[in-house]
């Protein structure tokens, strides 16, 4: 059984009925997205922003230095080599908090996962392989770790839900041709996304900042 993550929690409004499960990139923390909340303009509905921390674990491409990662990364080539037992472990972890939301009285057909980076690689996980429908998801500068095994919409419990994928367009850690797949193969499985990419590195920008509340407004009517 794998450990119970740490994360911190901000609501929109008191007594939160829905929920964003937003998780970080490699080698950043729970405070990474926090921040951004006030700036997604949604405090007329309650929602609680949920920021998980990735265990701390050596990172092969970066000399096996240790820090906060969802998975491994063997080798960083455009395919990439990862930890797949990491993956689907972290993706459990994930699966836990949702479970403690729905206990809290915030029903998984509520909560939206979200990902930068190594985080969207978990959002994919969560969404794609778990059996829980969420009310949706975003994969922001990110990408399908096995693009081999993707079941299609109508085996997935979320065949119906909104997918959302952002990519900046000169992204160096990340390339934009990446997710340009990950959204190729999607819709030809069936999946219902929206896709945007943004003159930007591998980052975060207003402009996609104002895309991702206007998203989130409309999942939590």
């Amino acid at each position: 059984m794998p450990q119970t993550l740490e994360f911190i929690t901000v609501d929109t409004a008191k007594n939160p009925t829905s929920a964003v499960i937003w998780l970080h990139g490699l080698g950043a923390d729970c405070h990474d997205f926090e921040g951004l909340v006030p700036q997604l303009g949604i405090s007329n509905k309650a929602v609680r922003f949920v920021f998980p921390n990735a265990p701390i674990r050596p990172v092969t491409v970066n000399g096996g230095m240790k820090m906060r990662a969802w998975y491994d990364i063997l080798e960083m080539s455009l395919d990439r080599k990862v930890d797949m037992d990491n993956i689907r472990e972290s993706a459990e972890q994930i699966d836990e908090i949702l479970d403690e939301l729905a206990a809290q009285g915030i029903p998984n057909e509520n909560v939206v996962i979200a990902g930068f980076s190594q985080g969207g690689v978990i959002a994919y996980q969560v969404a794609l392989y778990g059996k829980k429908r969420l009310a949706g998801v975003m994969a922001l500068s990110t990408y399908l770790a096995d693009a081999t095994t993707v079941p299609s919409a109508n085996e997935s419990a979320n065949g119906e839900t909104p997918w959302l994928i952002h990519h900046g367009s000169f992204d160096p850690v990340v390339a934009p041709e990446l997710a340009l797949r990950a959204k190729t193969q999607l819709e030809e499985l069936g999946y219902l996304l929206e896709y945007n990419t943004y003159q930007m590195p591998h980052s975060v920008c207003p402009e996609q900042v104002t895309d991702i509340a206007a998203w989130l407004q409309a999942r939590f009517v």
